[in-house]
């Protein structure tokens, strides 16, 4: 019991994930959501999704409010992550891992959505692969920490049933 004590608390290891946690929803905030705010505002929209411009393909809508939805839905769980993670909430190393395991999935879907709108483009781009191969080693080193960690366990305990 005394050991389990000494476990419990915002320390260690977790200080790396509370950083992780407050910068995503940040991250979000200033650079993914104002890129599409910039889209939906500049006229670029219309450029994409209007049958009459040039530039349009009928599945560039549906790649756009596929990715603007992603976003926000992620800004919304970032902020329920930020949540549990501050009241210790048992559900936290769920969630945490579940965003990560989403974004795993939808980073290589979404690079092939746009590469169905313009297949002259490289399936995997630059950005694809620095973006999932971020997520790819965060996701080796912080979903085997989220199931095993003995500090995890006695810390993420509040409003456990039993």
């Amino acid at each position: 019991m005394g050991n389990e004590k000494n476990l419990q608390g915002l320390r260690g290891w977790l200080i790396l994930v509370a950083i992780g946690v407050i910068i995503a929803p940040i991250r979000l905030l200033s650079v993914e959501l104002p890129m599409y705010t910039e889209i939906l505002n500049d006229g670029t929209w219309e450029l994409l999704t209007s049958a009459d411009s040039e530039l349009y393909h009928p599945l560039w809508a549906p790649v756009l409010i596929t990715e603007i939805t992603f976003s926000f839905v992620l800004l919304l769980a970032s902020l329920y992550l930020v949540v549990l993670f501050f009241s210790k909430h048992y559900l936290f190393p769920r969630v945490f891992i579940a965003i990560t395991l989403a974004m795993l999935i939808f980073i290589p879907f979404d690079s092939w959505l746009v590469s169905q709108v313009l297949p002259e483009e490289s399936f995997i781009d630059t950005q694809t692969i620095r973006d999932f191969s971020r997520t790819v080693v965060s996701a080796a080193i912080w979903i085997p920490y989220m199931l095993v960690s003995k500090r995890v366990k006695a810390t993420f305990v509040e409003k456990k049933l039993g």
